[in-house]
């Protein structure tokens, strides 16, 4: 007999603790987006646990469209499965209930369950101030873009999201998918600039690749990502770890931008 493992969503649950909120919070602004949208959901805690909790993975489209504006991310980027219609799962008829989840999801967990296993026993959960330094050709200048983040860690996996309020530019939030191997840290980083700054609302992506200091208090390596001009550039970037709690008294100290 085959017993099915849930991988946890730490994409949903780091943004969710980036935006201050409990999962009782977040139910509640489902519920708010919703009605405020003219489509009422049955969003409740219980619900929000199941998705943190990795059990369920495919979010109805009431759900999905209730995420996106509450948190201002797609779906995939809260760690969600693409939608496959594969009609409702039989529930409680209340529509708090998800679809199924797809093949897809399915073997990715299987991956993700053994990538676990292997995980290092050190853990980076915590709040994190991210440096990094990036030359732009437009300006024919260095400049330096500090956040704080919040980093979850599950296993060898470590999700991170930027505080609200808390970066050098303005409405500009960072999030990072890292995956740890001993004292080596590989993974993505995105960014969306601010609307009124200078890249206009631009978003950025690329990769970065960092060595976790012998303390365990400092990541330190280099990001590489394209620029502006479409060309690929590269650069320093360090974390350094801050707290070692995410609780909101925590969060809430930190959500200021860095000096």
């Amino acid at each position: 007999m085959t017993t099915e493992v849930h991988v946890p969503n730490d994409a949903l649950r780091a943004v969710r603790i980036g935006l201050r909120m409990s999962q009782d919070d977040l139910a509640k602004a489902l519920r708010r987006a919703g009605a405020e949208s003219g489509e009422p959901n049955d969003a409740s805690k219980r619900l929000v646990q199941r998705w943190e909790a990795g059990i369920s993975r495919s979010p109805r489209p009431v759900y999905v469209r209730a995420l996106e504006k509450v948190t201002g991310l797609s779906a995939e980027s809260l760690g969600f499965a693409p939608q496959v219609p594969m009609g409702r799962v039989q529930g409680d008829g209340r529509g708090g209930d998800d679809m199924a989840p797809s093949p897809e999801g399915v073997a990715s967990a299987s991956a993700d369950t053994r990538t676990v296993q292997q995980a290092a026993e050190a853990n980076y959960s915590g709040v994190w101030l991210s440096r990094y330094e990036f030359y732009s050709s437009g300006r024919d200048d260095s400049f330096e873009g500090r956040h704080y983040v919040v980093l979850v860690q599950h296993g060898n996996r470590l999700t991170g999201r930027s505080l609200n309020g808390a970066s050098s530019n303005p409405d500009s939030p960072l999030s990072l998918d890292l995956t740890v191997d001993r004292n080596v840290v590989t993974g993505t980083w995105t960014e969306q600039t601010a609307n009124d700054g200078y890249y206009q609302g631009a978003s950025y992506h690329g990769a970065v690749q960092l060595l976790v200091e012998p303390t365990g208090r400092r990541m330190a390596g280099k990001w590489v990502g394209f620029g502006k001009d479409f060309d690929v550039n590269t650069g320093p970037w360090e974390l350094r770890l801050m707290d070692t709690s995410t609780s909101k008294a925590a969060l809430e100290r930190y959500s200021i931008p860095p000096e």
